[in-house]
């Protein structure tokens, strides 16, 4: 579906626009069914889909949020026009932290949410599109970085959520599984990945299920 929106929220039009692209171009009709929302740590940090403004604002009320952190960057979609929008109604600080859903995880990308988690204002909602894969993989950031073990950090990554681990995306599995065998207990996990991560024997290593890439990629029509 060609793009209708055109980034401007401030006519009833083009709100109106941004909506029609949520819902249809993005898939936003079934996110207002159905969400995710998850605790990864209490008072802390909370998980979805990508919200819809009256998602975001029952989330806020529910958990108090303080943050909002958008894991698959600025895109084009009048959804992410509408959370921002929604975000900067409720008070939320936004933050911009693109993760990659089907390849090896970035270690600059790593190291960058590493110092959102950091320095921002808590509790926070991390999003990706679906909550299944990118919110996966940063909630399981979040749990090895504040001490958590790598068994935990892979229950994030769960069916319960949408992830399927024989698809392109179980390489965010394979990241976790690398560390527990490499790392854990060794060095702590951001050392580990400075010293020792290797993304491109990651990537080398990891073969994907073909018909569960098909139903991942093409069916459910996960970025």
């Amino acid at each position: 579906m060609n793009r209708i929106f055109q980034g401007d929220l401030s006519t009833k039009a083009g709100r109106r626009k941004a909506w029609v692209d949520a819902l249809f171009a993005d898939h936003a009709l079934f996110r207002i069914l159905w969400t995710n929302f998850a605790v990864v740590s209490p008072g802390r940090l909370y998980r979805s889909n990508h919200p819809t403004p009256g998602h975001l604002a029952a989330f806020t009320r529910k958990a108090g949020l303080k943050s909002l952190i958008n894991l698959r960057g600025q895109t084009r979609y009048g959804s992410d026009a509408l959370s921002r929008d929604a975000a900067a109604r409720l008070g939320l600080d936004f933050y911009d932290m693109a993760l990659e859903s089907r390849g090896a995880p970035q270690k600059d990308r790593i190291l960058r949410l590493a110092e959102i988690y950091r320095t921002m204002r808590a509790p926070a909602l991390i999003h990706c599109k679906s909550g299944a894969d990118r919110a996966g993989l940063a909630a399981g950031l979040f749990v090895l970085m504040n001490g958590g073990t790598a068994k935990a950090a892979m229950r994030q990554l769960s069916l319960r959520y949408g992830h399927i681990s024989q698809a392109k995306t179980g390489i965010l599995d394979m990241f976790f599984t690398a560390y527990a065998r490499d790392g854990e207990g060794k060095k702590p996990f951001l050392d580990w990945v400075r010293d020792d991560y290797d993304e491109a024997a990651l990537r080398t290593s990891f073969k994907a299920n073909s018909i569960a890439g098909f139903i991942n990629d093409r069916i459910l029509a996960r970025e």
